[in-house]
């Protein structure tokens, strides 16, 4: 190790819509934080983010804004995803003066453009070497799936932004299906349903503590009812409602019959021999939608396929990226190629 070595680390980052983890080689994973940023107005200088950004959420006043970068499982502001990145960076590696080495869990279906965007915000971060890796790999990786066997495993990564499909077999991606639908449409179809049915309006915040608390893909064995606080859009003034989960899962039911739709498709365009190795190993779940409660169940019952939920769901992408950073030489071949045109 050589003096330079004392002052880089390598870093793998889960950038996700919702959350952003964070990796540190021979570390493990050392941060998991909303991907939110509170920033002044005027100045463009960052003020909070994460944890207490998130605090702030819906309660900001004129001068201050609270934003997510990013959108849909890409950079949408790309100054603030650049400032975000580094921020939580520095926050985790205060002693290091630069990254050597960062490997981001892109989603399978991003467009060249984007994949820029995500190498540039790395680059203008810090980082000397980035290389992106598609999110169902790293899933996959960091459920301790074997990628490079000649067998089919079929998973689903359900995030904030995008539902990722793929079949993987031979260290690559066979066939793959990304979908904008996931935890944050379902928090919209939340927030629609109070507005249409009870003339109320609810914030982010409420609507993915309602979906967290009683949402759910299938019946309970008992629903639950929620009292639900918000403003109420006739009179105006603060309004609290209650809910049951049977009304919360008609709201959700249009996400989650998009996402079935989706894993069908994939399904039908799998060859013959991996939809086979599909049949005897089952579908795994990976992400924070997996936590839905009967998500699974419900999946199984419409595809008629074992389906399983991983262990701890919601870190397996920066796993399988840390993983993947912590031995380069055996994963190479999983990194997303730049395209040479």
């Amino acid at each position: 190790m050589g003096l330079f070595d004392l002052f880089t680390t390598d870093v793998a980052i889960d950038l996700g819509t919702a959350n952003t983890l964070i990796y540190i080689k021979g570390k493990g994973i050392v941060l998991n934080e909303p991907s939110i940023v509170a920033f002044d107005r005027n100045t463009k200088k960052i003020i909070e983010l994460g944890n207490k950004a998130k605090e702030m959420q819906g309660r900001e006043h004129r001068d201050i804004r609270v934003t997510r970068p990013m959108r849909d499982g890409v950079i949408a502001d790309f100054e603030i995803a650049e400032g975000m990145i580094r921020a939580f960076i520095k926050k985790v590696t205060p002693n290091t003066f630069t990254s050597k080495r960062i490997v981001i869990a892109v989603p399978s279906g991003v467009t060249e453009v984007e994949k820029r965007a995500v190498r540039d915000a790395a680059e203008h971060a810090g980082a000397k070497e980035v290389h992106l890796i598609a999110e169902p790999m790293a899933a996959a990786i960091g459920i301790g799936i074997d990628v490079e066997a000649p067998v089919g495993n079929m998973i689903i990564d359900i995030g904030g932004g995008t539902t990722e499909i793929a079949v993987i077999a031979l260290g690559g991606i066979v066939n793959e299906e990304s979908i904008r639908i996931a935890g944050d449409e379902m928090n919209n179809a939340i927030m629609q349903f109070f507005k249409k049915n009870y003339n109320l309006l609810i914030g982010e915040r409420t609507a993915e503590a309602i979906k967290c608390e009683v949402g759910s893909a299938v019946p309970l064995k008992e629903e639950i009812t929620i009292q639900v606080k918000g403003r109420d859009l006739v009179g105006g003034i603060p309004k609290t409602t209650e809910v049951s989960s049977v009304e919360i899962r008609e709201a959700l039911n249009e996400s989650i019959t998009q996402i079935v739709d989706a894993v069908r498709q994939t399904l039908e365009r799998t060859p013959p021999e991996l939809s086979a190795d599909i049949l005897d190993r089952g579908v795994m779940l990976t992400g924070g939608g997996a936590l839905l409660k009967g998500l699974d169940e419900r999946i199984r019952m419409e595809i008629n396929l074992p389906v399983h939920v991983a262990d701890d769901p919601l870190t397996a992408v920066v796993r399988g990226t840390g993983k993947a950073l912590e031995n380069m030489n055996k994963y190479s071949k999983v990194f997303i190629r730049k395209r040479t045109y």
